[in-house]
Parts: C-alpha cells; sequence; structure tokens
C-alpha cells in the first residue's frame, strides 16, 4: 500500500471515528456539558466534562474554568446523564 492510499484509509477511518460516537449520542472527549456557579454567592462553580467513551467527570472548580482554576472535588460517573443529573443536585440542594 502506497502512502497516498494509506493516508485515503487514514481519513476514512477518522470519519468513521467520529460518526460512531454521534450514532451513539456521546460527546466528544473534554466538551463541557454543563457549568453552573455552586450557589448564588460561591466562588466555586461544578462543572460536567466529557471524558471518552460515554462517562464524563464532574469537577468542583474555584478560579476562572476553564483558564486558571483549581480541581476542588472530582467524580467520574459511567455516563454523562448521570454526571449531569448530579451536577443538577449539587447547585438546586446549595
Amino acid at each position: 500500500m502506497n502512502k497516498i492510499q494509506q493516508l485515503r484509509k487514514l481519513a476514512k477511518l477518522e470519519w468513521k471515528s467520529c460518526e460512531i460516537p454521534a450514532a451513539l449520542k456521546i460527546s466528544p472527549p473534554n466538551e463541557v456539558l454543563y457549568r453552573a456557579p455552586q450557589s448564588t454567592w460561591s466562588d466555586n462553580d461544578i462543572v460536567v466534562e466529557a471524558v471518552a467513551q460515554g462517562d464524563a467527570r464532574l469537577l468542583i472548580v474555584e478560579g476562572n474554568y476553564p483558564i486558571d482554576y483549581l480541581i476542588k472535588s472530582e467524580r467520574v460517573f459511567p455516563s454523562e446523564d448521570e454526571a449531569c443529573e448530579a451536577a443538577d443536585e449539587l447547585t438546586t440542594c446549595t
């Protein structure tokens, strides 16, 4: 297989790798799915980021997310929906 054929095959594989997550309705890695202040006067934000393959991580951060921030708490969930529901509970309870 010559270089041009390999590049075409690579392009085809990259296209398929983008189609599969879209068909499964999962977000690309590092996409912010949820972001809200923890409470009215809090310096903390609740953030949910997609990790990969449908799982997500919930972060409690302090500072200027996503540029300059400190992670105060981190929890990984097996699904994006579960992480967003937990984040919503954290913001409505306080």
